[in-house]
Parts: C-alpha cells; structure tokens; sequence
C-alpha cells in the first residue's frame, strides 16, 4: 500500500467511569471507521481519564484519606488487557477494519494487580489484540499513579503499509527510545499525550523530520466541568481553569510539516489521507538508523527481556 487514511480522535473521557469511556471511545472507532479509516489513534490514558489536577492527597511524609478512596475510585475503573474486557474495542475495531491505538490506564493482572500502568493498547483490523506498551517513565507525579513499563513492551505492529508504533507523552523526550522506534523501521510513529503547551508541536514536528516517518500525535479536549463533583478532593479544583486541556491533536509528515494543524478549544475528529512515498523521499539526505548514523563511535543496547517484579525459580534437582 502507498496510502494510508488516518483519523486522530480528540476525545474526553467521562472520568473515572470506565464503561462510559469505553462507550465514547467505540463510538469514535466506529465514526472514524465509516469514513474509510486504515489507522484510528485515540488519546492517552482515554480509559478512564487522565487526572489532571489531582495530588490524590500525597505529600512527602503524608497521604490522606480522601486521596486514597479517590485513587481506589481510578484503580477500579481502571482496566485489565484481556480477552473479555476489551471486547466492545476489539468489536469496534473489527466493525471499523481499521487498526486501532487506544491509551488505558492499565490494571495488572500480576499478584494482586496492584499496580496501574499507562499504556497504549493496540488492536488489528479484525479484532486481535496485539500487544499493549507500557509508558516507560511516568512523568513527574504521575509515578504516584503508574508504574514504570519494561523494555518488552517498546511494541510495535507490522502492517500492510508499514510499521506501526510508538510512545507516549513525555517519554519522546527520551532521545534513546526514540531511536529504538526508529531501529524497529517505524513509520507511522504515535505519540499520544496530555501536553497541550505549544512546545509540544514543536517535539511532533521534530520527531517526524528525524524519524523520517508520519507523526500522529493525539490528545483530549478537557473541561473541568467534566469531572464528577462527588470526587472526595473535588475541591482540588477550585483554583484551576474551566478549560483544563485544550487539545491539540495533529498530523506531521516526514518533513516535520502539517498534515492536519493542531485542533484546540474542541473535541473532533481528524482525517488524512498519508502519502508514504513522501518516507522514501526523505531518505535521500537522512536516515537516522542508516547512512546518518555511525554506529562505529555510538551504541545503543535495548533490553527487552521482560522484568517481572517475582521471579520463582523451581528446584529440580535429585532428592
């Protein structure tokens, strides 16, 4: 294939309330769907919200408990990557035909799932799942929330028109993981977020001129009139202002320029038809994991071995 037609889906959340954003969120799959899309990317942690302004009550030395049964609130809206709780998804994705990236907050299914995670879950056209990568480094407060993935999980997708796959928010900023995309040949590079500044589509614009790949950043459009007011920290809020994320989805090709500019002050949808001839034009003077790389005076080893936090090692030796 030398096209490609993607759709970004700039969608909030009903915060907190998992069935209700998975409910958004297949609506938005299979709209997108019936406009002819390959590839459908929604925003960063879209299930069950990204608690913007929240300190869930933590402090260094402290934690309440007010923050804690909002956080128990999250953690059960929060979901599992399996088979029967991404159904409606993986339904939708099929009704689409379509590709479909989707950020989650991550409940583990290790131990006692404790741990939440930000991930990006991907599904195919017919309705696998297949695979889920987990946010690296959690930025800032957000490791009071999630915890940090391992390097199995830097997934990408092959597809009819190419790689797929990429990282989320912040860790685009960590120019190593950057290049490991790079090195897997993706070009369609995701970069799903919760940045609305304008530096942001300068870090979009960037990664598409050094990749040399498609850039498909994606964020939601968040009041704070949208967050339930039987929060217990509710009154976190007061000092902040109505529009708490103003979106800023966008489309960039491999020469950093736009497909689709950034939409702001909505939710939407947007649509693009990519040329990807225009990533082998690009090679002709740049290619970062090739003939503008020197591997001879710069390495970069990647471990993806999966880290579990137990290891049980059974003895088998003679009695």
């Amino acid at each position: 294939m030398d096209k490609i037609s993607v759709a970004v889906a700039q969608v909030a959340s009903v915060f907190a309330d998992k069935e209700a954003c998975i409910a958004k969120a297949v609506e938005a799959i299979i709209e997108a769907g019936e406009q002819g899309a390959d590839l459908i990317l929604l925003p960063e942690a879209l299930i069950p919200g990204y608690p913007r302004g929240f300190t869930y009550g933590a402090y260094v030395g402290n934690r309440t408990q007010a923050g804690r049964k909002d956080f128990a609130r999250y953690w059960k809206a929060s979901m599992t990557v399996n088979v029967p709780e991404t159904r409606p998804l993986r339904e939708a994705a099929r009704e689409a035909g379509a590709y479909v990236v989707i950020g989650i907050s991550e409940r583990s299914e290790a131990g006692n799932g404790g741990t939440l995670y930000n991930s990006l879950l991907y599904l195919g056209p017919d309705g696998d799942i297949l695979g889920a990568h987990r946010k690296l480094m959690p930025t800032g407060s957000e490791r009071l929330i999630w915890g940090s993935g391992d390097g199995s999980t830097l997934t990408t997708v092959a597809s009819p028109v190419g790689t797929i796959g990429g990282l989320i928010c912040w860790e685009n900023y960590m120019p190593l993981a950057r290049m490991a995309m790079y090195a897997k040949g993706v070009s369609i590079y995701l970069a799903p977020t919760a940045d609305q500044r304008d530096s942001w589509q300068a870090t979009l614009r960037h990664i598409a001129c050094e990749g040399r790949c498609f850039v498909l950043g994606c964020n939601q459009y968040f009041r704070k009139s949208m967050y339930p007011q039987d929060l217990a920290l509710y009154d976190e809020l007061a000092d902040l202002p109505e529009e708490l994320c103003r979106g800023g989805s966008a489309i960039v090709d491999p020469f950093g320029e736009y497909v689709c500019p950034p939409l702001y002050g909505t939710e939407g949808i947007l649509y693009a038809e990519l040329d990807l001839d225009l990533i082998h034009q690009g090679h002709l003077d740049f290619d970062v994991v090739g003939h503008y790389n020197r591997p001879d005076i710069f390495r970069l080893s990647v471990n993806e071995t999966p880290n579990p936090p137990i290891a049980i090692e059974l003895d088998h030796s003679e009695p």
